[in-house]
């Protein structure tokens, strides 16, 4: 059951394409973007069910399942909207619950006591493609700089390939999920269209100033991690003498 998990939500996800494209239509680039979206993100999902050994799938990842089919499904909507007017009520109509699922799983995992590294990995990585689909959608309206919301968490991930020490973990902040949540909600409001353009940019842009800060407070942490536990070499002393090499702990482990 574990692993029919993934399969279960690239079937609902196909049902669900099938279902707009009747009622609203679906564009080539529509289709392609929501399948693939369901085939690698379960993909992925599969391949970390397998290396971390899990026994059950739990239902905090059944929640953040059902919010990763809603996703792809949004992710058609938005990418067939860059041809073809799409129809805002049902788009957001799907937004709403893939939002208010964010903070069911989170309770779910506490109250089942079902909390695991994946589970929280699987839940950051359907709310971060979210944030990138709806930015895009809304970039439309309010000017592409509202892409960088959604590409700031990629952005991320390729400055660790560059630097490695960016790839560690981080402590789990709270403000985080917050931040995550006010964007997402932000960005479905935008996408609504009811309330005035100004006012959906200046919320907007608030939002990205909350997303710097809070990816730059864990760049900030991990850096002074990463500065303290580096090896760091004392010169000799004038007199000639040897120095000792310094651990990141501050005792000394060798000799020049």
């Amino acid at each position: 059951m574990v692993h029919l998990a993934p399969l279960s939500s690239v079937v609902g996800g196909l049902v669900g394409l099938v279902i707009v494209a009747s009622s609203d239509g679906l564009s080539p680039a529509g289709w392609i973007a929501g399948c693939l979206y369901l085939i690698v993100s379960n993909l992925l999902l599969t391949r970390g069910l397998l290396r971390g050994g899990a026994a059950r799938f739990g239902p905090a990842n059944a929640a953040t399942s059902i919010r990763s089919t809603l996703v792809g499904v949004i992710t058609a909507l938005v990418a067939t909207s860059f041809t073809t007017q799409i129809s805002v009520p049902l788009l957001i109509g799907l937004t709403a619950p893939a939002l208010a699922l964010d903070a069911v799983d989170g309770w779910l995992a506490r109250r089942t006591h079902t909390a695991s590294e994946l589970g929280a990995r699987f839940d950051m990585e359907v709310d971060a493609f979210l944030i990138l689909v709806l930015s895009a959608f809304v970039a439309q309206d309010l000017g592409w700089w509202v892409l960088m919301l959604g590409l700031m968490r990629y952005a991320y991930v390729v400055a660790g390939w560059l630097l490695p020490w960016l790839r560690g973990a981080v402590p789990p902040r709270y403000w985080g999920k917050v931040v995550a949540a006010v964007t997402g909600i932000s960005l479905a409001s935008a996408a609504s269209g009811l309330a005035p353009t100004w006012f959906d940019a200046v919320v907007v842009l608030g939002c990205l100033v909350l997303l710097i800060e809070s990816f730059g407070r864990d760049v900030v942490w991990l850096y002074v991690r990463h500065r303290a536990t580096v090896p760091r070499r004392i010169r000799p002393s004038a007199r000639g003498m040897t120095a000792p090499i310094i651990d990141g702990r501050g005792e000394g482990v060798a000799h020049l």
